[in-house]
């Protein structure tokens, strides 16, 4: 007996930590996991469906759900009000903004069902407080500001609402910037978009310049008061399209106290084929569908994983731009947005289920505790502090 007890004690010892001195190496259920950009509300509405249960992803096409937040030991992060781009008219205004107020409601319908296992976070300190009392964490962002049409009183709405992240344009150029998927009509910025960047500053709001151009992109991190963060970008260096951000801005990023949260989206081109999106379409109105509408969506849009894949990329080529990124920025300016269901996941990175493989994978590299813990929480929280500290 004494024996054994000697052999499971030098067992454990073993495990606590890989050398003498060093400190115990945590899971990465031990950390505070946090994705900044989570397309999942777009699921709330539909018929059937709750966001409690587990979703096999054979059958349904939801990349987060309860169940599986639990499986891959996320915390939280920012559930998205996401709208579409429209015309740049009263009238396209006024149905954007009556839309963006409907999905607001509806992330605090669905949260407000579950205050055992989720709850709304305006603050880092509030992110903090739910993790240490073991319920998940739901920050809500805004992806496209084109909702706001050009009355700027409309942010401090959304900030009541607990928006805390939110960007100016999405994948066309609106009434504020000009998008990275777009011609130049601003150059950047327009002049109500330089308005938008002080009245976010003013609330205290995160500038999230994912999807806005280069020329946009410099012009918000000179005029900011306050770190930019990008929700969901990948890295030029992986892949060279507009959408991504080449080393130098990451590094300029990084020198302001910004942060890249990446993504595992356009690591190769898109293969939007007409099958896919006219998968596509349905998919972003999947509310209108029944339960047997959604599983024959699901059913065509695997059988085209098979012979027409979305993304030409697997988890190692992400893997491999994750650590060139933490190579450029520095763990201090280093995330994960990884789009959830927003067209993000490829091979092996499937869905949040698969997030320990990146600590795993970055544990391999080298990094400590300290550096895991930034990247996955701490440096996204230390930004969302930094906004709310300059507000005026």
């Amino acid at each position: 007996m004494k024996e054994r007890g000697a052999l499971t004690l030098a067992l454990l010892l073993a495990g606590c930590a890989t050398t003498q001195g060093e400190p115990p190496r945590k899971s990465h259920r031990d950390f505070l996991v946090l994705d900044t950009h989570l397309d999942t509300p777009l699921h709330f509405a539909r018929r059937g469906w709750s966001f409690a249960g587990y979703h096999d992803s054979a059958t349904d096409l939801v990349q987060v759900d309860l169940e599986r937040m639990e499986a891959g030991a996320l915390d939280g992060g920012f559930f998205a009000i996401y709208t579409d781009q429209g015309p740049l008219t009263p009238k396209g205004y006024a149905d954007a903004l009556a839309f963006a107020r409907k999905r607001s409601d509806l992330i605090d319908a669905t949260l407000g069902k579950l205050p055992n296992r989720i709850r709304p976070a305006l603050t880092a300190a509030d992110a903090r407080h739910l993790d240490r009392a073991g319920l998940r964490i739901a920050f809500k962002s805004m992806e496209n500001s084109y909702p706001l049409g050009e009355d700027l009183s409309l942010l401090a709405e959304f900030h009541k609402r607990g928006v805390r992240l939110a960007g100016p344009v999405h994948g066309a150029n609106n009434q504020f910037a000009d998008s990275s998927g777009d011609r130049p009509k601003w150059n950047g910025l327009s002049p109500l978009g330089r308005k938008w960047v002080a009245e976010m500053n003013r609330l205290g709001m995160v500038i999230d310049a994912s999807h806005a151009s280069d020329a946009a992109f410099d012009q918000m991190l000179e005029q900011s008061r306050t770190p930019l963060l990008l929700s969901h970008s990948s890295g030029r260096a992986a892949f060279d399209h507009p959408r991504n951000l080449d080393d130098g801005r990451i590094r300029k990023l990084a020198a302001k106290g910004g942060a890249i949260c990446v993504s595992t989206i356009f690591l190769s081109n898109m293969n939007m084929g007409p099958e896919r999106a006219e998968l596509f379409g349905k998919y972003e109105h999947m509310d209108l569908l029944s339960p047997a509408e959604q599983a024959d969506l699901a059913r065509r849009w695997r059988a085209l994983d098979k012979t027409q894949p979305l993304w030409a990329a697997d988890f190692e080529r992400y893997m491999a731009l994750v650590l060139h990124v933490i190579d450029v920025a520095g763990v201090d300016h280093v995330c994960f947005g990884a789009d959830w269901d927003g067209g993000g996941g490829l091979p092996g990175i499937e869905d949040i289920s698969a997030l320990p493989k990146i600590t795993e994978r970055l544990r391999a590299a080298g990094y400590s505790n300290e550096d895991l813990a930034k990247m996955w929480g701490g440096n996204i929280l230390r930004i969302v502090e930094a906004a709310a500290q300059a507000t005026s």
